[in-house]
């Protein structure tokens, strides 16, 4: 998955973004960098995977604020912050702001893309559970109006004959949508069509 995921550098140093591009190049990683924050903004793609290595003090926004601007537009995107003039309070700002690492220029390669690694390695748990989110959506769209209805009804703890009267119908008729919708969502028994149906009505809330 790491082909997939890309590293964000931000710093208004050319030499400083040119030596990262070169180093995590030579380190088989994928790059793209920008000179302050307001550019890497102005770039983002929702698509965007992999994470932010960004300098603490920038022309404009600083490398705090980008993580919080992150944020407030839905971007889940890791931050690695680096800079040459650290403090206990920009380190407990960085790390309040979700910061993977925070790292005092200068620091070695090794410490750089352990701080990559372990944000990848977040951002690889985060795909894999948006691809089930969305795996989960599309079998929820295969589901007659009334199949969904006996869905949120199971998610209630209902029984078969519950459901029945909730919803005006036999008990045999539900239980001939559970089984449909067993097939559709793709589940082996009642415990997991339930799990489905509550983590269904917790994600939409």
């Amino acid at each position: 998955m790491h082909s997939q995921l890309k590293v964000f550098i931000v710093d208004d140093d050319p030499s400083v973004r040119d030596s990262l591009e070169m180093m995590l190049g030579l380190a088989g990683y994928r790059t793209a960098s920008f000179a302050d924050a307001e550019a890497l903004l102005e770039a983002r793609g929702n698509d965007w995977a992999g994470c932010v290595v960004t300098d603490l003090r920038l022309p404009g926004m600083s490398g705090i604020e980008l993580q919080g601007e992150l944020r407030r537009r839905g971007s889940a995107l890791p931050c690695v912050v680096i800079t040459a003039h650290g403090d206990v309070p920009s380190a407990r700002a960085a790390f309040q702001g979700q910061a993977v690492d925070f790292l005092e220029k200068p620091f070695d390669d090794h410490q750089l893309r352990a701080a990559i690694e372990a944000a990848f390695s977040l951002e690889e748990t985060r795909l894999v559970r948006a691809r089930a989110r969305r795996a989960d959506s599309e079998k929820l769209a295969r589901l007659t109006a009334r199949e969904q209805e006996v869905l949120e009804c199971a998610a209630d703890g209902l029984h078969a004959k519950e459901i029945a009267a909730r919803l005006g119908i036999s008990p045999r008729t539900v239980e001939v949508h559970k089984t449909r919708i067993m097939t559709k969502l793709e589940v082996r028994n009642v415990a997991e069509l339930v799990r489905f149906a509550v983590v269904a009505r917790q994600a939409r809330n």
